[in-house]
C-alpha cells in the first residue's frame, strides 16, 4: 500500500503544461493546447467500499484549450497495487453524469455497486524505474478506433502521450507527449 501512496502523491492536485505551451508558441505551433488536469481522489464519496478495500478512486479533470475553444473530460479512475506495479483501471461516470460537465465537485455519493469498470479501456500498469514510474495501454475502442496511452510521472513532472487512430491514422494527439507541471 506504501508504493500505492507514493504514486498517488505524484497524481493528485492540479498541474497544467503553461511552460511547454509557451515553448511551442514560440515555435509557431498554435494547435498545441493549453491543457489542465485536476486529479482528485475520491473514495470517501464511494458508499459500501468492500472492508479492506486497498485500492484508491480518483476523479481526473481534463481541460484542453486550442485557440478560443476550451473542451473538458473526466474520467473515474481505480489506482491498485499490483506485483507488478501499480494498475490503473478506467471505470465509467456514474449514472447520469456527462463527461464535459462532471467534476470531483459535482459527483454525488454513489454506491460502489453500482460502478462499472470500463470495458473498452485497457488497463494501465505503472513500473517504477529509479523513482520514475512509467507504463500505459493500447485499447481498441472500436475495430477501427485505437486509443494509445503511455504515461511517465515524477516529482518534477507528469509526461503523458495520447493517441487516436481509425484505420490506422491518427485522429488525436500531438508528436510529443505534454508535459505537465504542478501549479
Amino acid at each position: 500500500m506504501e508504493r500505492l501512496q507514493r504514486f498517488l502523491s505524484l497524481l493528485t492536485g492540479q498541474f497544467d503544461n503553461r511552460e511547454q505551451f509557451e515553448q511551442m508558441r514560440g515555435r509557431g505551433e498554435e494547435d498545441f493546447p493549453l491543457a489542465r488536469h485536476v486529479n482528485t481522489p475520491c473514495n470517501h464519496k464511494i458508499q459500501d467500499l468492500p472492508v479492506g478495500f486497498a485500492g484508491q478512486f480518483l476523479v481526473e479533470e481534463s481541460y484542453y484549450t486550442v485557440g478560443e475553444r476550451t473542451n473538458a473530460s473526466a474520467h473515474l479512475f481505480l489506482f491498485t497495487e499490483e506485483p507488478g506495479g501499480i494498475r490503473l483501471t478506467s471505470y465509467e461516470l456514474p449514472e447520469g453524469c456527462e463527461k464535459s460537465r462532471f467534476t470531483y465537485q459535482s459527483m454525488e455519493p454513489v454506491a460502489y455497486g453500482s460502478l462499472r469498470p470500463s470495458e473498452k479501456f485497457t488497463p494501465a500498469l505503472y513500473e517504477e524505474k529509479d523513482g520514475v514510474w512509467e507504463g500505459g495501454s493500447e485499447s481498441m475502442f472500436s475495430p477501427v478506433l485505437k486509443f494509445t496511452l503511455f504515461e511517465r510521472f515524477s516529482e518534477d513532472v507528469l509526461e503523458v502521450s495520447e493517441t487516436m487512430e481509425v484505420n490506422g491514422r491518427r485522429t488525436f494527439g500531438y508528436g510529443v507527449p505534454i508535459r505537465y507541471r504542478r501549479v
